[in-house]
């Protein structure tokens, strides 16, 4: 089992940044590859960002060059770091952690960006 809890949403204009976290406990955080994810009103869950064991990372098209996702093992803590946020960033983000044991989500971060 993993517990996750984001922190870090909130309210930003276009063009702002925020910072997201995503509290790992439960299981070795290090085993976990760990990703992001985000709902917006009336549609479906899609992902966001991801990164491996190894630190290696991929992103959505969407928010290539804009977002960045890291991850601090020794704080069992993955990070998105997201600048030049627009109105259709706007959307719940959920941390999802996987491991041998499957996947595991967090309760979400809302974030919105308006002016």
């Amino acid at each position: 089992q993993v517990q996750l809890v984001e922190s870090g949403g909130g309210l930003v204009q276009p063009g702002g940044s925020l910072r997201l976290s995503c509290a790992a406990s439960g299981s070795i955080f290090s085993r976990n590859a760990m990703g992001w994810y985000r709902q917006a009103p009336g549609k479906e869950r899609e992902w966001v960002a991801s990164i491996t064991t190894y630190g290696l990372t991929n992103y959505a098209d969407s928010v290539k060059g804009r977002f960045t996702i890291s991850r601090d093992n020794a704080k069992n803590t993955v990070y998105l770091q997201m600048n030049s946020l627009q109105p259709e960033d706007t959307a719940v983000y959920y941390c999802r952690a996987n491991n041998a044991m499957g996947n595991f989500w967090g309760q979400g971060t809302q974030v919105t960006v308006s002016s």
